[in-house]
């Protein structure tokens, strides 16, 4: 018996989420709607150990281009004085799914929203040091209420967790009394 369980914990540990689950989650994401103006964000970049790396502050720039464009322009303000910007360009396609594009992700970004989630996958060109690295994210989503998302993305290389970001962005309006 303590062979079974020990398979069934391991093969558990490696299964992943599946978008669908969320369903039938509450409050529902409406992308536009949420992505729409300034939106503050504070996060962290964690080492596979758990250690903190990196912490940062984020203010996104929220803006539509018509029905299916969002252009979202992230300034990041990193905990070592460090200062980065990241422009995304999200486009609904014809069948509800996202695609993205910023300068430092290779190809394209792919997003799926069901529920309150969206589920990203890309690959990004991460400088580290005097090196870039080209790293996978898998990064999921959650909406809490109508001005909370909280993000947790797993970044891979080879197959192989490096560590993890996790951010709690926060839409900066004036109806801000859902807490």
């Amino acid at each position: 018996m303590g062979f079974g369980l020990s398979a069934t914990l391991l093969t558990s540990g490696c299964a992943t989420q599946n978008i669908q689950a969320y369903k039938n989650t509450t409050p529902t994401l409406d992308m536009h709607e949420f992505f729409s103006g300034q939106i503050d964000g504070w996060g962290m970049f964690q080492g596979r150990n758990g250690e903190v790396k990196k912490r940062f502050y984020v203010d996104i720039d929220a803006t539509h281009e018509g029905d299916n464009v969002i252009v979202l322009d992230e300034k990041f303000s990193w905990a070592d004085g460090s200062k980065s910007q990241r422009i995304w360009r999200l486009t609904k396609q014809a069948d509800g799914s996202w695609k993205g594009t910023a300068g430092d992700v290779i190809g394209e970004a792919t997003g799926d929203v069901v529920g309150n989630t969206l589920h990203w996958n890309y690959l990004l060109e991460l400088p580290v040091d005097d090196k870039t690295y080209k790293v996978k994210f898998d990064d999921w989503m959650y909406l809490i209420n109508e001005n909370v998302m909280l993000n947790r993305s797993v970044m891979k290389k080879f197959g192989v967790e490096l560590g993890s970001v996790t951010l709690s962005m926060h839409r900066n309006n004036e109806s801000n009394d859902s807490k």
